[in-house]
């Protein structure tokens, strides 16, 4: 068992989220019970999520989308209220973590994409230096439809592959989740093929024009593996015990 102020010191240490620019509040989002025996991980505080944690028994819960984004509307009602009354109905506290958990270079949402793709990221770029870029551990290269084949298989959800045909790609880079806006730093720094979790109008045409073949293989599927990685490693090192729980989602 540890108290919760330890669980948060723990996860603040690892993700460090003083040094990032984001787009909500990272750390304890909802507090709850003062100790914690079971942590539950998973992508996004949904309502799903945090009924499945409330079955799992969970003191904790530990996400990389949680409930508050700058500029929302700030009133407690429908969807949020109802998250929201979960919550502090069990005495559960919910940790969410969204930059610091896509940058961390061993247990974060990149470097744990990385890893299931069979990538070795020997670089970085892109804002805040989000974006890894790298190449096959094998050594090898894909053309562009096999590299699509390859990451459907592993994520188990369609990929949409623009551009990229007729040469081999050996630098790959890729941000996880909503990163389609990267398209041209990852092309500056030098890549051949870009995966992330969605595409948007404009970088198809990118694409095509400028031979790099863009990958887009679900926010929520590029996203699965940082938060049970992390929550794992924190668990371990409290002596909590961890479950990840993934809430199916087609985007």
């Amino acid at each position: 068992m540890a108290s919760a102020q330890e669980l948060l010191q723990a996860f603040d240490s690892l993700l460090t989220p003083e040094r990032f620019s984001d787009y909500g509040p990272n750390g304890l989002q909802v507090e709850g019970r003062p100790q914690v025996r079971r942590v539950v991980s998973g992508v996004t505080a949904s309502r799903a999520l945090i009924e499945a944690a409330v079955a799992a028994r969970a003191d904790a819960l530990f996400v990389h989308h949680g409930l508050f984004w700058r500029g929302q509307d700030g009133r407690i009602t429908g969807w949020m209220k109802q998250r929201l009354a979960l919550l502090l109905r069990h005495d559960i506290n919910l940790f969410a973590y969204h930059l610091p958990l896509d940058a961390h270079p061993e247990f974060g949402n990149n470097a744990q994409f990385g890893r299931q793709l069979g990538l070795r990221a020997d670089a970085r770029f892109g804002q805040q230096d989000l974006g890894f870029i790298g190449a096959r551990e094998d050594g090898g290269t894909w053309s562009a439809g096999e590299l699509a084949r390859h990451v459907e298989q592993v994520l188990g959800h369609r990929v949409v592959q623009v551009g990229g045909e007729g040469r081999p790609l050996q630098r790959i880079a890729w941000c996880t989740g909503g990163a389609q806006g990267s398209f041209e730093a990852a092309i500056a720094a030098g890549a051949d093929a870009y995966i992330t979790g969605e595409i948007s109008e404009p970088q198809a045409h990118y694409a095509r024009e400028c031979g790099v073949a863009f990958l887009a293989c679900g926010h929520h599927a590029s996203e699965r593996y940082g938060a049970p990685a992390v929550a794992a490693h924190v668990a371990a090192q409290c002596g909590l015990e961890h479950q990840f729980i993934d809430i199916e989602n087609p985007a």
